[in-house]
């Protein structure tokens, strides 16, 4: 959820910050701002409603003036309607201080309130305006300082950067539970919210830690706790380039993305499968606990939640210990019983989604060992977890996940089996087996993308569907969710995943002539299960897409149309069997002129609960 990105150096600053919001416009595209600090020390605001485009056009109108600092925001709305006086960034009464901000404060009201009674005036709806006002009220020369004392009387979740027309050489940024990071450059620094912003200027980032606030200038940057107390933060080199960032080609990045997955299969087992083990050298600091589990609970939130699902089915089979897949937003309120022995595995692709975050510290207090899962190095999962197995799957720039599922089932199929090794369940000839099969995946993978051309013809059959009901079994139930959230993220068409057994217990009812019914059918050892829950469907008129395993004639008397994958082992299927439902999910939204890469009411991370 939103895009922060600041600059401070010799050169002209609104470009530069434009240019990072362009990268960062996936986060939030509600509204945009920007403010600079100009040469004759003016505070230069402007801030607009609507895409970023709208925020270009202003400052053609108005005129851009020269300033060598400024900040910059795409908003993802939470406090107040995404409008011109709702965007960022703030300013305090005298209009001096600028804030921009991602996250919640969860006392704003209190905050508001006391502000407005001891005369301060306030013109928007949102929370963030309270913390311009609050470091107006502390500021006494150092805006740093100010933004502690400000931020100490905040609670909630934060990535705040601060700027005073008085100290034109400064920046502030801190964060809490919201992520923040600092661009190191050659005699110029940058402020961000996502490495994205900065690539182009930078490959050296810190990334701020929970409490942390940076004090930054050209020549540097100095990091403190809220408290004032020194904080150490070590430089990070980033090991992909813009390029990995930019459509490439593509029409969009979702489609784009949808092409790297044969690629992102291939780093997230390179290091991991060997020629014929598979070894998980990140999990020896927690292997003799991993011996004493006796449960394992996932928790993680949409896309994520539908990998943790196949993750448990398979996790429950080898390991032949009871394993479950949690809503990461409902975990807390209702937690099973969590000790030393149960083992929480938490599944994030930003590593700081708030509703996976919450409850990954909740199991962590109570005792568990503690695995995540997540493309991001340096998110905050990384330090709540004991061991962390990071996707590499590089950059995900559009807000549909569609490579990190991928890489998050092979990821979780990976540690299911070191786990199994470890616990002595994983036979030899079986983990041969597996390594084979891994290793084929990424060519099974390229070679799905090929098979499911037919699925933009098919889109263009479909688009005209009142809805979609989406069935599978076993490790195919939680593909016929993602495949009926894809749809509904990006096409806009209402659609629900179903385990197929459930058709006639009531969603059967929904079915005709209008509201087909797609079925992942890949072969599994519930495969002739499926088949008749699907016969029931299309016994009430239901046209019958069905995704199958190549080669499969049983498939045709039943399914009116069909995508083929590659042949695999039944755990390995839902990765293969995503990618056809992926392209139908986009080829119907290109079909529908809806925005692919930036669906409405949508960012890629939601780090507010």
């Amino acid at each position: 959820m939103c895009g922060i990105v600041g600059y401070v150096g010799p050169r002209q600053a609104a470009p530069i910050l434009l240019e990072g919001l362009a990268r960062l416009e996936y986060r939030g595209y509600d509204s945009a701002g920007i403010a600079l600090v100009t040469a004759g020390g003016e505070m230069f605001v402007e801030k607009r409603a609507g895409k970023l485009q709208n925020l270009r056009t202003a400052l053609l109108e108005d005129g851009t003036p020269s300033a060598a600092i400024g900040l910059a925001h795409t908003r993802w709305a939470t406090h107040g309607r995404p409008n011109d006086m709702n965007a960022h960034p703030h300013t305090d009464c005298s209009g001096q201080i600028t804030v921009i901000h991602n996250g919640i404060i969860e006392n704003f009201k209190e905050l508001r309130d006391d502000l407005l009674a001891r005369g301060h005036t306030l013109s928007s709806d949102t929370d963030t305006e309270a913390l311009a006002h609050l470091i107006e009220e502390a500021y006494e020369g150092d805006i740093a300082d100010a933004t502690r004392a400000a931020l100490r009387q905040a609670h909630g979740a934060y990535a705040v950067a601060v700027m005073h027309a008085g100290e034109p050489k400064r920046l502030v940024g801190a964060r809490m539970n919201v992520p923040l990071i600092v661009g190191i450059g050659e005699g110029e620094n940058f402020l961000a919210s996502d490495v994205a912003a900065v690539l182009a200027h930078t490959r050296k980032v810190i990334f701020l830690e929970e409490g942390d606030v940076a004090d930054i200038d050209a020549g540097g940057v100095i990091v403190t706790g809220i408290d004032g107390s020194p904080r150490e933060r070590v430089v990070t080199q980033i090991d992909w380039s813009i390029e990995k960032a930019e459509k490439g080609g593509y029409e969009h990045f979702m489609l784009k993305e949808m092409h790297e997955q044969p690629e992102a299969i291939l780093a997230a087992i390179t290091g991991r499968v060997h020629d014929s083990t598979i070894e998980l050298h990140e999990l020896e600091p927690l292997a003799a606990r991993l011996r004493e589990v006796e449960r394992v609970e996932f928790v993680a939130c949409g896309t994520a939640n539908y990998a943790s699902a196949v993750g448990a089915y398979v996790f429950q089979d080898w390991l032949h210990i009871p394993a479950r897949w949690n809503i990461g937003s409902e975990f807390r309120y209702s937690p099973p019983p969590l000790d030393a022995k149960t083992l929480v595995v938490a599944v994030t692709q930003s590593g700081e989604t708030a509703d996976t975050i919450a409850p990954t510290r909740y199991a962590r207090a109570q005792g568990c060992p503690i695995i995540a899962i997540t493309n991001t190095v340096g998110s905050a999962i990384t330090r709540e977890a004991d061991a962390v197995l990071f996707l590499q799957a590089g950059p995900e720039i559009a807000v549909v996940a569609t490579k990190t599922f991928a890489t998050q089932v092979t990821t979780l199929i990976l540690l299911a089996a070191a786990m199994a090794k470890l616990r002595g369940r994983l036979p030899r000839e079986r983990e041969l087996q597996l390594v084979n099969e891994l290793r084929a995946l990424p060519d099974k993978a390229a070679r799905a993308l090929v098979m499911a051309e037919p699925a933009k013809e098919l889109a263009r059959r479909y688009v005209n569907s009142r809805g979609f009901m989406f069935v599978g079994r076993g490790v195919t139930y939680p593909v016929a969710l993602e495949g009926a959230l894809k749809l509904k993220e990006v096409s806009y068409v209402h659609a629900e995943g179903y385990a197929a057994g459930e058709l006639k217990h009531g969603p059967i009812s929904l079915l005709d002539a209008e509201v087909p019914l797609v079925a992942i059918a890949t072969r599994s050892s519930v495969q002739g299960k499926l088949i008749s829950n699907v016969m029931e469907g299309r016994a009430r008129d239901a046209r019958v897409l069905a995704v199958a395993t190549e080669g499969d004639d049983v498939i045709r008397e039943y399914a009116d149309d069909i995508l083929w994958v590659p042949e695999s082992i039944e755990e390995l299927s839902p990765i293969l069997a995503a990618i056809p439902l992926q392209l139908f999910a986009y080829h119907t939204a290109v079909a529908r002129g809806t925005d692919v890469d930036q669906p409405r009411n949508l960012a890629k991370s939601v780090t507010v609960e």
